[in-house]
């Protein structure tokens, strides 16, 4: 029984052929969810944004502003949620838009770019 080695590996893309063939649908994009929403939490940092966001809230809510400091700890409630929910098309847009994103999400595994058979 002989049993050829496989290469599981993927071939490297680069970054000026994945930008200009992507809108033309050349190439198969797959992104990793588990590695996404910390990678983009991380990149956006969202979770600064929204415990600021919620702190200021309780501060309003506390000084007697109850409605205003509700409007905030809602917004900072969802804006964390939202980028996490988002966090493989945000992957994707920042990855088109920048050659160092592009570089750091294709070697850490977070996305992966396959050429289209045809």
């Amino acid at each position: 029984m002989s049993a050829e080695p496989t290469d599981d590996r993927v071939p490297f893309v680069p970054y000026d052929e994945f930008r200009e063939g992507l809108p033309r649908g050349r190439f198969r994009v797959v992104v990793n969810p588990t590695l996404a929403r910390p990678y983009i939490v991380h990149r956006t940092r969202v979770n600064a944004v929204s415990f600021s966001l919620i702190c200021l809230g309780a501060a309003l809510a506390l000084a007697g502003q109850g409605p205003g400091g509700l409007v905030l700890v809602a917004l900072g409630i969802g804006a964390n949620r939202l980028v996490r929910h988002q966090a493989g098309r945000l992957v994707l847009h920042f990855a088109h838009k920048d050659a160092a994103v592009y570089g750091e999400v294709t070697t850490n595994g977070v996305m992966e770019v396959r050429r289209q058979p045809g």
